[in-house]
């Protein structure tokens, strides 16, 4: 064989010498890349194991790959794709392409902790040559699928020396939709990148082939010349554009290196393969992308040199599986043009029509013929195709290079009907997108298509002229919908084909979610929102489709499931709920949820242990996480143990910054297991007790603390005055909170307002104090400007000691009566906004007592005094004589319990004594009609 191909390429090396002499004025370096070219196909032709050179997603690779796969029937085929992936290819059937296989490790050993999580997907679609390779090999009885390029874990191993493992070309346009972006942050792995390296000669080829990005002088130039032609002629010419782009790469020594040594760790494995089972090379297939084909390392061939040495996996623990793919989730990964593949698609149905080629499909896919959709629990097996006949014996190749580069360019004629139909067909979908489009747009985007595509040197207008055409004579000034009019060909040529990944592919915990979920009666694999109503109170059984919502709520990506109506509070049972579903959309992360566990309640212990074990964890953190072990997976276990996680983080702080959000979860906490628990947990006692202690300490420093705001003081206040009780009872000692609120010594306004208040709380302040205090600030020019920090410390103050509520009310109402506006109007906005962010709580206090205090009515509103305002001494004498002497002597001879009574609401004015009266009823002496009256009515009785 050796023998019969030495000469195969002689002609054309003399005539590319020959070139070189004429264009270079001699030998140099044009003749060495040229003939270097031809040396790079002599050799990929030679070799015994024979190599199939394509292109990831080209349907001129995918009918090739069919055609030559029926005519060699290959007993093994070596596939360019990472081989720890090899388990999840017979899933393949029960998905609806394109899929992506992924894999994926949240733990990380070996790699940066910021790398985590690590995830590797490889795209497959049905217009590719790796698909029909995948169907054939499973398909086919007798025949071994071999994956043998760099695993998952290599992947990123290699990444550490430098090179990122993800590196793509540029993207022609850059993705916005959804729908691009269902790959996540995967590095993306294909089969085939063939695309030049080096800018000049990119630029080069899109001027001169009159075309605006890389997948349009591809489809052009490559993909229609090869659509019809024989094995020998699209195998050399791949090989031929392999090695052209392969010798005018750019000397980048990390991306290079990573290249050769895929392309060592490829034939290494292939030849242990064959030395372990044996295989005849001849009857064996390699599959590679077109630059790996024309490598020129040393352990390339069957033959080559043992050298490589393929290093150990780390300690990485890798999770597989299938997530689903779209075209522009591929187009958006490796830096092709939006819309690309879905015209390649289009392009693989045609090409498959006229050339007559029977591609191979996956017995069972969803879409072949014959199958009822994606396969579930209850579907159809798949069946096995019959084996097929014997091969023919392979005829060594001749030189079809030559004859190719020579021939002149194909023109093919006109489909006048087919452009027809797309003028018609954009135009249609343009008047449903609400543009004023006609049956003259229809017309002028058919001849504008025609001219551009002879200004571009060709006679068939192709799908990109068309799109240049529609966008020309269609898009006028704005869009006026949500598509454009190039969105709008891209759909009309195929659209974004978004895939699925059936039900027996679906990891276990998607199963379950699926399975638990199937009292709704909802088809949730199907893309889109669905509405989900619950009556619970009807149907109790709902209740666990309720719970298993509330937790996909909590840990899927926002949207996923969505309440309408219905919340989920600690101690509350629901009644009824609505949901808006969308499972089918986030499969992906419905995927991606199931490595971590074998059920949702499981991965939500996970993340809430490791959420509240995280160093960062603060103690409203922990607590947080408390809640939601109480309210979704209603574990006391989990819960007493996130609590006492609780209690360490909230001894080993050292501010009050988490004061606010401890107060408030604490508070719910405390209402909660005091409502359904018959004795509270130890936990949350030394929690009190804990937290009570060590409040007191830091109280002190948090007066004084520039970083602390009046609002962590006020809540730190507001947990020891709302715990006091409970850790009384506990053991500690209100001592601590004595000498805490005496040693504080604040010089901030609204701190000082803070502390006053606390004072009065613990009986140091009397209201009459405080009340002269502030009559004081009032009274001091030059203090005034800061009074109203002064206020919002009061307003503050309520989250600790709400019983201020009617004294803020009156301070307030003092500051608008007394301030001038210079000082008033933009104190203002910071009243609003304190209330605002304190809105919950403080506001609805405030609103309350004000509508205590002041009139209902406009009308009494001139006559109103406010009830902290002395009333003249005229009006107390005129009531005193219109009641007489009505003392109470009981309480006049006993007036202890007055005074203790008077003391506690704050009333500290002296006993006033009263003057002797006459007795009796004084209201008849007063008014004596009515008396009067009765006389006359008994004496005429």
């Amino acid at each position: 064989m050796s023998g019969t191909h030495e000469g195969t390429f002689k002609a054309l090396r003399a005539q590319l010498q020959e070139a070189a002499a004429t264009f270079a004025d001699g030998p140099d370096a044009l003749e060495g890349i040229l003939l270097g070219i031809v040396d790079d196909v002599d050799r990929a032709a030679r070799e015994p194991l024979e190599i199939f050179p394509v292109c990831h997603h080209s349907p001129a690779s995918a009918i090739a790959m069919a055609r030559r796969l029926r005519e060699k029937q290959p007993k093994v085929v070596y596939l360019e794709l990472c081989e720890d992936m090899a388990p999840l290819l017979t899933e393949l059937r029960n998905c609806k392409l394109p899929v992506a296989v992924q894999a994926f490790a949240t733990e990380t050993d070996g790699f940066p902790a910021e790398w985590s999580p690590l995830s590797v997907v490889a795209p497959i679609t049905e217009a590719s040559a790796e698909y029909q390779a995948i169907a054939y090999a499973l398909d086919t009885p007798g025949v071994e699928l071999v994956l043998v390029d760099r695993s998952s874990d290599h992947v990123f191993q290699w990444d550490a020396r430098g090179t990122h493992p993800g590196e793509a070309a540029d993207t022609d346009t850059p993705p916005a939709d959804e729908e691009a972006a269902l790959h996540g942050d995967a590095v993306g792995v294909e089969i085939g990148d063939l695309r030049p390296r080096f800018a000049e000669l990119e630029e080069h080829l899109l001027r001169h082939g009159k075309v605006r990005h890389w997948s349009e002088w591809w489809h052009q130039y490559v993909e229609l010349p090869l659509g019809d032609s024989d094995h020998d002629t699209y195998r050399q010419v791949m090989l031929l554009i392999g090695s052209l782009f392969r010798r005018l790469a750019p000397g980048d020594p990390g991306r290079v290196g990573v290249d050769e040594d895929r392309e060592r760790y490829m034939w290494t494995r292939m030849r242990q393969h064959l030395a372990a089972t044996g295989a005849d090379p001849a009857d064996c297939l390699y599959v590679c992308g077109a630059f790996h084909a024309a490598s020129r390392v040393a352990e390339f061939g069957v033959k080559g040199a043992d050298t490589f040495e393929i290093s150990p996996r780390s300690g990485t623990k890798w999770l597989h599986g299938l997530i689903p793919s779209s075209h522009a989730a591929i187009e958006a990964q490796f830096g092709l043009a939006a819309g690309s593949v879905s015209i390649a698609s289009t392009v693989w149905a045609k090409n498959v029509r006229r050339t007559r080629v029977e591609p191979y499909r996956l017995a069972g896919q969803a879409g072949a013929k014959g199958s009822k959709g994606l396969k579930g629990p209850n579907g159809p097996k798949a069946k096995q195709t019959p084996t097929a006949a014997a091969p023919e014996p392979a005829l060594p190749s001749s030189d079809k290079l030559t004859g190719f580069l020579r021939q002149p360019p194909v023109l093919d004629r006109l489909d006048e009907a087919e452009l027809l139909g797309w003028s018609v067909e954009i135009v249609r979908a343009a008047r449903r997108n609400g543009y004023l489009a006609s049956t003259a747009d229809a017309i002028a985007v058919f001849e504008t298509s025609i001219l551009l595509a002879r200004m571009r040197d060709r006679a068939r207008p192709t799908p990109y002229d068309f799109q240049d055409a529609a966008v020309t004579c269609i898009e006028k000034d704005a869009v006026p919908g949500r598509r454009d009019v190039r969105r709008l060909v891209e759909i009309m040529m195929g659209g974004d084909r978004i895939g699925q990944v059936g039900y027996d592919a679906l990891p276990p915990l998607a199963r379950d979610v699926h399975d638990r979920l199937a009292p709704l009666n909802l088809k949730l694999q199907q893309r889109g929102v669905q509405r989900a109503l619950l009556d619970i109170a009807g149907q109790p059984e709902l209740e666990q489709c309720s719970d298993v919502l509330w937790m996909l709520r909590y840990l899927m990506p926002h949207g996923t499931a969505r309440p309408i109506m219905g919340e989920r509070r600690l101690g509350e049972r629901p009644i009824q709920e609505s949901w808006d579903l969308s499972l089918g959309t986030h499969q992906r992360a419905l995927i991606e949820l199931g490595y971590e566990g074998v059920s949702i309640e499981q991965v939500l212990e996970q993340r809430l242990r490791r959420t509240a074990y995280a160093p960062q964890a603060t103690a409203a953190t922990v607590l947080e996480t408390v809640e939601d072990a109480t309210m979704y997976l209603r574990s006391r276990r989990l819960a007493d143990e996130l609590g006492a996680r609780a209690l360490d983080v909230l001894s080993a702080e050292r501010s009050v910054d988490g004061a606010p959000e401890v107060l408030r979860r604490v508070r719910r906490l405390l209402a909660y297991y005091r409502t359904g628990e018959p004795v509270l947990p130890p936990w949350i006692e030394s929690f009190a007790k804990t937290g009570y202690a060590h409040y007191c300490t830091l109280l002190p420093t948090a007066f004084t603390d520039d970083d602390a705001t009046v609002r962590h003081v006020a809540a730190t206040l507001g947990f020891l005055f709302s715990m006091e009780s409970l850790a009384l009872s506990l053991g500690c000692d209100r001592t601590q909170l004595e000498l805490a609120v005496a040693q504080s010594h604040p010089q901030d306004p609204p701190k000082t307002a803070l502390l006053w208040a606390a004072q009065v709380q613990l009986g140091r302040l009397s209201r009459a104090d405080l009340r002269a205090r502030c009559d004081e600030l009032l009274g001091n020019p030059l203090v005034v400007p800061a009074y109203p920090r002064y206020l919002s410390g009061f307003v503050h103050a309520l989250e600790p000691v709400p019983g201020l509520t009617d004294f803020v009310v009156e301070a307030v109402s003092h500051a608008f009566g007394r301030l001038p506006d210079p000082v008033l109007l933009p104190w203002l906005p910071t009243l609003i906004t304190t209330l605002r962010a304190g809105g919950a709580e403080l506001a609805p206090l405030l609103v309350r007592e004000a509508g205590r205090i002041f009139p209902g009515r406009l009308a009494a509103l001139d006559e109103w005094v406010p009830p902290w305002r002395e009333q003249p001494e005229t009006a107390v004498a005129t009531r005193r004589a219109a009641g007489g002497n009505r003392g109470c002597t009981l309480l006049a001879a006993h007036p202890a319990t007055c005074d203790a009574v008077a003391s506690l609401l704050g009333c500290d004015e002296a006993w006033q004594s009263t003057d002797p009266g006459p007795q009796g009823a004084v209201l008849t002496g007063l008014h004596p009609a009515t008396a009067e009256a009765l006389e006359v009515l008994l004496a005429g009785a």
